[in-house]
């Protein structure tokens, strides 16, 4: 039992600081308010320390490098965590920072109930795991999008007093979230572009064949010429709005079914 308690530890502060702002919400007092706020962010920054100890050492256990399908989405969902977080001293995002900490909460317990771990030797291809955390990061940039693309939809219809699934008490100037998530999109473009140029350098390395053309690789690129093409027009003629939040989840879901799937397939699925 006492395997799961650092798990349920980070999963409480997490819980505990979204439900804490819906409470804070509803106060008119401003005082209360920013000190609240003050705590909410030390608070969340514990967690984060805690959650990335846990990914740490499960991932790097045993002497290898474990690439699990639960850690890997762990992992991503602290990376979007950690981002807002971040982002959060410059642009005021609390309500979304709320609106991410539930699901984060679910993420963090999922390696605590893996079944299988899949280690890879770290002394024998050491350059495939920079590739490894490249690609992790990569995804994480883009889940982090995708969520803010959902936010600033749901942001833009209560603007113009239509029902929305998502209630959040307040959102950051949807310029402020428009010029964030391209931000977000550049830095995840690059970096998938490395993940996507070092899989095929590193693929004969580990595998011992060249680049496969199987389902993964395909959405892989997929989603690349998306997101390039997004950027392209954003550049060129200024898209925003709907535009963006619609080509931003469309590459978001061709990532999700070229990665996430085909681990929730083996992992999950066949066992393997």
């Amino acid at each position: 039992m006492h395997h799961y308690i650092p798990y349920l530890i980070v999963a409480f502060i997490y819980i505990a600081v979204a439900a804490d702002f819906w409470r804070l919400a509803k106060l008119a007092a401003d005082t209360d308010r920013t000190s609240s706020l003050s705590l909410h962010r030390m608070m969340i920054a514990l967690g984060i320390v805690l959650h990335g100890y846990l990914l740490y050492r499960d991932v790097f256990a045993l002497g290898g490098f474990n690439l699990g399908l639960y850690y890997a989405l762990s992992a991503i969902v602290w990376l979007t965590l950690l981002i807002y977080w971040l982002a959060d001293f410059k642009h005021q995002l609390h309500s979304l920072q709320a609106f991410i900490l539930p699901p984060a909460a679910l993420f963090v317990l999922l390696p605590a109930f893996a079944i299988k771990n899949y280690y890879l030797p770290t002394a024998e291809f050491s350059l495939f795991m920079a590739h490894i955390a490249i690609a992790i990061l990569a995804y994480s940039l883009f889940t982090f999008a995708a969520l803010h693309a959902l936010l600033m939809a749901v942001a833009e219809r209560t603007l113009h007093k239509q029902s929305t699934f998502i209630k959040l008490p307040s959102f950051p100037p949807l310029m402020v979230m428009d010029r964030l998530l391209f931000k977000v999109i550049v830095a995840g473009f690059v970096l998938l572009t490395i993940t996507l140029i070092s899989g095929m350098l590193f693929s004969e390395q580990v595998f011992g064949k060249p680049l496969q053309w199987n389902h993964k690789t395909i959405f892989s690129i997929a989603s690349w010429l998306i997101y390039a093409w997004l950027l392209f027009g954003r550049f060129q003629y200024g898209w925003r709005g709907k535009t963006a939040v619609r080509w931003t989840l469309l590459g978001f879901v061709l990532l999700l079914l070229a990665y996430v799937g085909s681990r929730f397939v083996l992992h999950v699925l066949l066992g393997k």
